[in-house]
């Protein structure tokens, strides 16, 4: 008989049940195939709560939501607790202060999404059907324990889609700059699509970081050694530092991904001969390379977007991944390619007169966000149809 069960962490579940459901696509071994999303694999979230980085005292508190027939793992939803808004992305601190202004508490809340990871990919994890079976129970859960909201954040579109309604499910959009792939041969075939003066710029911009005499070097797999990760370490605290204040990895998180995902993430470094001054980090999905964290020790001009942006188009040309995401904000992305693209998450909120006023701002918010899209493809670094340049 089904039942849907609130575990008390991730380790409740196995590791080969829940990619079972979140990663068939690599095989029972692990090995058949890379995942297609690798931040909804038991390695990833398992590393973070291995490492302290979710878990007590973080405000991220894992409550995986599963699915189970006769001891058969169906489905499941990665499920936290969350006692504040930090590293979701999706950005809700104007309603908690809102509702806290009008004598509601906000928080802890329920979301369901990848810690620290603003990276679409399905939040639902097993077949379709089972999708609305596990929102309501989400729903109930949230409901019974008199809680404010629930939110799915960088949900795919088919979920946003399919779930948005149910039971008052909220739909929001909101927007990223991602790189597509257009079956380039090289970088320079990339080039050759942008206006001269853009293609010019990001010329520019390689000679000047190349300039530099640091040795840059792509690291994935064995290739990466676990003294690089000492370096990135120092990368990591100082980009967090200056960005959110706290990092939110732990050190060990580096550690563990290294033990267990060192397959799935592309390491872009800097060396001063044998010293490393500065990364970007991306992990690596099935058609989609992510980048997710950059920092250095040293400032070095346009080494950063070599690192970031120009670096991961050459090796997702390479390997022929369909596009880049290059996760939240950064309108400098755009001139380097980079075009606006919607991004879908849901919200489902207790009380009733508070929903309807998020959900007449989510109405607008969507008209400003489908405008915005509009205008900044169109100043986009792309070569105009009927104009050469």
């Amino acid at each position: 008989m089904a039942e849907i069960i609130l575990h008390e962490g991730l380790a409740a579940i196995s590791a080969a049940q829940w990619d079972a459901v979140a990663a068939p696509e690599q095989g029972t071994d692990g090995q058949a195939g890379r995942p297609i999303d690798p931040f909804t694999t038991y390695r990833f979230l398992a590393a973070l709560e291995q490492s302290g980085s979710t878990g007590t005292g973080t405000g991220w508190t894992a409550r995986p939501l599963g699915l189970h027939d006769n001891g058969r793992l169906l489905a499941v939803v990665p499920l936290y607790v969350k006692s504040h808004s930090q590293g979701e992305y999706i950005f809700d601190h104007g309603w908690a202060q809102g509702y806290e202004r009008a004598g509601g508490r906000y928080y802890p809340k329920l979301q369901i999404a990848s810690p620290f990871t603003p990276a679409t990919g399905r939040r639902f994890l097993g077949p379709p059907e089972y999708r609305a079976p596990l929102l309501e129970a989400a729903i109930a859960i949230t409901a019974q324990n008199r809680l404010s909201s629930l939110h799915a954040t960088f949900c795919t579109e088919n979920e946003a889609m399919a779930l948005s309604g149910l039971d008052g499910t909220l739909h929001r959009v909101t927007q990223q700059f991602h790189w597509a792939n257009a079956d380039y041969a090289s970088f320079d075939d990339f080039l050759g699509q942008l206006s001269s003066r853009k293609r010019k710029m990001i010329r520019k911009e390689r000679e000047t970081a190349r300039a530099s005499g640091l040795a840059i070097r792509a690291l994935t797999g064995d290739a990466i050694e676990p003294a690089h990760w000492d370096a990135f370490w120092q990368f990591y605290q100082d980009t967090g530092a200056r960005k959110w204040g706290t990092p939110y990895l732990t050190r060990a998180a580096f550690d563990r991904f290294h033990a267990t995902m060192r397959n799935d993430m592309l390491l872009v470094m800097a060396f001063d001969g044998n010293r490393p001054v500065a990364g970007a980090l991306n992990f690596i999905g099935r058609d989609t390379l992510f980048g997710r964290y950059w920092g250095c020790v040293e400032d070095h001009p346009c080494l950063h977007f070599e690192l970031c942006y120009y670096q991961a188009m050459d090796w997702a040309i390479e390997h022929r991944l369909a596009r880049i995401e290059a996760g939240a904000q950064g309108e400098h992305k755009l001139a380097r390619g980079y075009l606006p693209t919607p991004v879908h998450s849901l919200h489902w909120i207790a009380d009733t007169g508070f929903r309807t006023a998020i959900e007449q701002y989510l109405q607008e918010e969507r008209r400003a966000v489908d405008e915005e899209i509009e205008v900044l493809t169109q100043y986009g670094p792309f070569r105009r149809v009927q104009s050469e340049d």
